[in-house]
C-alpha cells in the first residue's frame, strides 16, 4: 500500500484533542518508516509505528545530540529563517546527549529518582494534592483547572524535590512556557532559556556553598560537576517536572470527562486508578515528538535510513499502533497497558516516570472524590488546545461543579 511522502510533519489535530492526525494515522498504516519532507525541501524520516520506535529508542548509533548537525524543524516556523548550524550542546542538559557523557551525568541521578524514594514522597505528594484541592474548593466556579490546579501541584512537588523556592515559579513558569513554544523566534527562546539558567546558576551555586536537604543538594555536593552543568541538569529536571505532568493531569481530566462511561467506572472503583494512568499516559502521550540523528546507514523497519539523516518520532502515534494496542484509539480504563512508550524507552526512558505516575494517582483521585460532578464549563470544542507547544495539552481547561465533598 503506497502513500504519498508527507511534506512537513503533519499537526493539525483533526480526528479530535486526544488522537493522531488523521494523516499520521494514515502514513503508520500504510509505512510506519516513512520519508519526510522537511519545509526547506530536504528528505529524512518519520517513525510512526510502535515496533520501529521501540527498535530505534533502544538504539544509541541513532544520536540524541542536536549539535552534531543542522536539527531540521519539521513544521513550518512562520517568520523565522530556517536554521543554518546546529544546535551548540548546552551543559548538563543530558537528554540531548550521547554516552559516555549522558551515563556519567544520569548515573549521578538515579539514586535520587528510585522507587522506593518515590514512595517515601508519596505520602507527602497526597498532601500537596489535598492542600491545593482544599484552596480549589474554596473558589467559586467556574475556574480555570490548569490554573488552579493542574500547574500548581507538579510544581510544588518538584520546588519541594529539587529545593527551588515556590515563591520563585511565576517566573520560571513565565521563562518556561516561552521556552516551549514551537515557531518561537530563536532569540524569544533563548532569552528565556537565558533567564532559567541564570536563576539557576545562582540558586545551585548556593547549595553548593550551603546544601540543604533536596536534589540539587545533592548533587551539588559531587565535586566533579561543574556549576554549568547542575545549572543544564536543573534547567532540565524544573522543566520536565512541572510541564509534563501538569499537561497530563488537565488533558487526563479533560479526556475523563469527555468519556462519562469511564469515568463514572473510575469513581465508583478508585482501585482502577494505577491501570486509569497507565492508559491515559498511552492515550494522550503530551511529549510526542522527539528526533534523532542517523549517525551511520541504518535500517530500520524494512527501510535504509542514511548516515546524517534526521530522524522524527511520534511517541503518540506508536502508542496509538493496533499493531500493539488492541482497539488503540480507544480510551479504555480497564487496559493493561504494558510496553506503553510515554516515557521513551532504551536508554533516555524519562528518570520521574514513577514521580509523574504517583502525582497523576493522587491528582486524578482527590479530584475525582472531592469534586463529583465536575463538568466542563465550557463546550468541548471550545477548549484551547496546545498545538502551538512542544508538549501537549491545554492552554486552560474551564470547569464547574456545584458542591464540592470535604
Amino acid at each position: 500500500m503506497s502513500h504519498p511522502v508527507p511534506h512537513g510533519l503533519p499537526m493539525e489535530r483533526d480526528a479530535g484533542p486526544f488522537e493522531p492526525p488523521r494523516e499520521i494515522t494514515r502514513l503508520r498504516e500504510a509505512r510506519p518508516v516513512s520519508p519526510l519532507v522537511f519545509p526547506d525541501g530536504h528528505e529524512g524520516w518519520l517513525v510512526t509505528g510502535y515496533d520501529a520506535v521501540r527498535q530505534l529508542m533502544a538504539d544509541t548509533r541513532f544520536s540524541s545530540r542536536l549539535d552534531l548537525d543542522v536539527l531540521h524543524t519539521p513544521y513550518e516556523t512562520p517568520g523565522m529563517p530556517a536554521a543554518t548550524e546546529p544546535s551548540p550542546q548546552l551543559p548538563g542538559v543530558f537528554v540531548a546527549m550521547d554516552p559516555p557523557d549522558h551515563t556519567r551525568l544520569r548515573r549521578r541521578l538515579t539514586g535520587a529518582f528510585t522507587v522506593k524514594r518515590m514512595k517515601m514522597l508519596e505520602e507527602r505528594i497526597v498532601e500537596i494534592t489535598e492542600r491545593q484541592l482544599d484552596e480549589v474548593a474554596r473558589l467559586t466556579p467556574p475556574i480555570d483547572l490548569v490554573e488552579e490546579f493542574a500547574l500548581p501541584v507538579p510544581s510544588l512537588v518538584i520546588c519541594e524535590l529539587l529545593g527551588v523556592p515556590y515563591a520563585d515559579r511565576a517566573d520560571f513558569q513565565a521563562n518556561s512556557a516561552q521556552f516551549m513554544v514551537k515557531d518561537q523566534p530563536l532569540e524569544t527562546k533563548m532569552g528565556a532559556y537565558l533567564a532559567l539558567n541564570t536563576y539557576l546558576a545562582e540558586l545551585v551555586t548556593r547549595k553548593r556553598a550551603e546544601p540543604g536537604d533536596d536534589i540539587l543538594s545533592d548533587l551539588a555536593r559531587q565535586d566533579d560537576l561543574t556549576i554549568e552543568e547542575l545549572t543544564g541538569v536543573a534547567f532540565l529536571l524544573l522543566l520536565a517536572g512541572h510541564e509534563t505532568t501538569a499537561n497530563m493531569l488537565a488533558l487526563g481530566t479533560f479526556a475523563l470527562l469527555e468519556h462519562p462511561g469511564q469515568l463514572a467506572q473510575l469513581r465508583d472503583d478508585p482501585d482502577l486508578m494505577p491501570n486509569a494512568v497507565e492508559e491515559l499516559l498511552r492515550y494522550l502521550s503530551v511529549a510526542d515528538i522527539f528526533y534523532r540523528y542517523a549517525t551511520e546507514d541504518l535500517e530500520l523497519g524494512g527501510e535504509t535510513i542514511a548516515k546524517g539523516s534526521t530522524v522524527v518520532v511520534s511517541l503518540l502515534a506508536a502508542n496509538h499502533d493496533p499493531r500493539r494496542f488492541e482497539n488503540a484509539g480507544t480510551l479504555d480504563i480497564h487496559r493493561k497497558a504494558r510496553g506503553l512508550l510515554s516515557f521513551g524507552h532504551g536508554i533516555h526512558q524519562c528518570l520521574g516516570q514513577q514521580l509523574a505516575r504517583i502525582e497523576m494517582r493522587a491528582g486524578f483521585e482527590g479530584l475525582l472524590r472531592r469534586f463529583p460532578d465536575l463538568a466542563l464549563a465550557v463546550p468541548a470544542g471550545d477548549v484551547k488546545l496546545r498545538t502551538d507547544m512542544n508538549i501537549y495539552g491545554v492552554h486552560a481547561l474551564p470547569v464547574t461543579w456545584t458542591e464540592p465533598v470535604e
